[in-house]
């Protein structure tokens, strides 16, 4: 098993449902959450609490630098059936990443004092996957 530096992360993402993905620039950082639900099943005489697991809660956000050349996170934003999302961690290995439909969110930020910022929340829009 291999492991990599984050210098070679990728983001790809579509601005519709339907569009095709491409690769979003000025990104610096990613992150998804799958976290599942967890109901408790705990019985009388049950050693410890006890859970069953439900659905995957699949979220994460992006964030990196304005590029004005590049649009794609507010067009995504506003897309009303959603975006296609491709997470890559490094681009030295391309068969390995988490993709799905996704609702996507947009933000800026400026400071005086710094570089304009963007950042990007999602959340799933239907069933995610991941490969290998």
């Amino acid at each position: 098993m291999a492991r990599y530096h984050g210098k070679g992360g990728t983001v790809y993402l579509s601005t519709t449902g339907s569009g095709t993905a491409v690769a979003a620039v000025s990104l610096s950082s990613w992150s998804i959450d799958k976290a599942t639900d967890k109901v408790d099943v705990t019985s009388f005489l049950d050693a410890n609490k006890t859970y069953v697991q439900g659905l995957a809660d699949v979220k994460g956000s992006f964030s990196g630098y304005f590029d004005s050349s590049d649009d794609s996170l507010f067009d995504a934003s506003e897309s009303s059936d959603g975006i296609k999302l491709y997470l890559y961690p490094s681009s030295t290995a391309p068969t390995i990443y988490h993709y799905g439909p996704a609702w996507l969110d947009g933000s800026m930020e400026v400071s005086a004092t710094g570089a304009v910022t963007i950042k990007g929340s999602f959340v799933a829009n239907g069933a995610w996957g991941r490969k290998p």
